[in-house]
């Protein structure tokens, strides 16, 4: 489904924190979104999720997304929020699983459906292995790929997750990567929030950089990612170069 933004605004305490975002996306992309701390990334996140009140147009297809429902935005949108607590010793199959609960009528068992949903869901976070496992006694890592794997399972056009990357170890970082890309091929769309330049240059098909609560560049990342808006908004100057995959983009130093 297309994701459509226009003059969104979040207040907060008074202070405007996203002032009038738009921007309009095909099904089927990977969208890094990107920025320093405190640009609005994830108050961008919660406003699309209807965790935040925002002003402005917000569709995903046909739905308005300021008017649906819990239960029809739960199959609509998949969000994997920053901060990552498991509250309940569930095992990852289990927890895994409660992806599933917005498909399902209360009280109904999974079926088939869920079932390949779930297995697909941990074979593309390779958290399969740990099925059996209390996901409370897992590494802050694990647990971060048990959870994107919930959302996986969730099997939503839109899937939303703020720093999925964090605490990964490298393989799984492009492991994550990988499986966002093989979601966006079946047409599913995520928007994801990343600190790493490399991954987002070169993963992402399409970069929202926003800088003080306003969207300073939408675009292919390598345009976006240019060295004046590394050093305008970041700070940075960066080491450039290329491989058969793609870029790789590296902070090197302060911009001067």
């Amino acid at each position: 489904m297309r994701l459509q933004v226009d003059n969104l605004g979040v207040t907060l305490g008074g202070r405007r924190v996203i002032d009038g975002i738009g921007f309009d996306i095909e099904a089927g992309h990977v969208i890094g979104l990107l920025g320093p701390n405190g640009a609005g990334k994830s108050t961008l996140m919660r406003a699309l999720t209807g965790h935040l009140a925002a002003h402005g147009t917000m569709r995903l297809g046909e739905h308005d997304l300021a008017s649906v429902g819990p239960a029809e935005r739960a199959r609509l949108i998949a969000y994997l929020p920053q901060q990552r607590i498991i509250g309940w010793r569930l095992t990852v199959r289990d927890l895994v699983a409660l992806g599933r609960l917005p498909w399902r009528a209360f009280g109904r068992r999974a079926g088939d459906e869920d079932e390949s949903a779930i297995a697909r869901a941990m074979e593309m976070t390779d958290v399969t292995p740990l099925a059996h496992r209390i996901a409370t006694e897992l590494s802050g890592g694990e647990q971060a790929r048990v959870l994107m794997a919930r959302a996986v399972a969730q099997a939503t056009p839109l899937l939303i997750a703020d720093e999925p990357a964090s605490g990964l170890d490298p393989a799984h970082q492009i492991t994550l990567m990988q499986s966002l890309n093989r979601l966006a091929a079946e047409g599913r769309t995520t928007l994801v929030s990343l600190h790493d330049l490399t991954l987002a240059a070169r993963w992402c098909d399409r970069v929202l950089l926003l800088n003080q609560g306003k969207l300073a560049a939408f675009g292919a990342p390598e345009t976006v990612l240019s060295d004046r808006y590394l050093a305008e908004i970041y700070g940075v100057a960066a080491h450039r170069t290329r491989d058969k995959k793609g870029p790789i983009i590296a902070p090197v130093d302060l911009a001067r």
